[in-house]
């Protein structure tokens, strides 16, 4: 299981050459989140047909690249989406599922 620990997750809109590993996702990290690179934040990627996605994730000591690749259907996930999601709306993007609606039962005031 895909374990987020702490950090942002920050959705580029732009489709993604799959072909780029931890220089060309850096270099467009940077460009499009200027600052949060080495922050702690994930970075999701996602190619032109939509059915590969890479996360990009600045751990102790070096980069991590995770990569998932669907054998059939897509990642539904709008180009109008907000760029900052939460984890809710990362997981249900990563499982496939397209809500029509998020409702919050309750919040939680840290």
């Amino acid at each position: 299981m895909l374990g987020l620990s702490g950090g942002d997750i920050f959705f580029y809109r732009d489709p993604v050459n799959m072909h780029k590993s931890f220089e060309g996702l850096s270099s467009l990290t940077e460009f499009a989140f200027p600052g949060k690179l080495l922050s702690g934040s994930y970075f999701v990627f996602i190619n032109r047909r939509r059915n590969k996605m890479k996360v990009f994730h600045w751990a102790e000591g070096g980069f991590e690249i995770w990569y998932k690749r669907l054998e059939k259907g897509t990642f539904s996930i709008n180009k109008d989406e907000k760029i900052k999601l939460t984890r809710r709306e990362f997981f249900m993007v990563f499982e496939g599922i397209k809500p029509k609606r998020l409702n919050s039962r309750f919040s939680v005031k840290k």
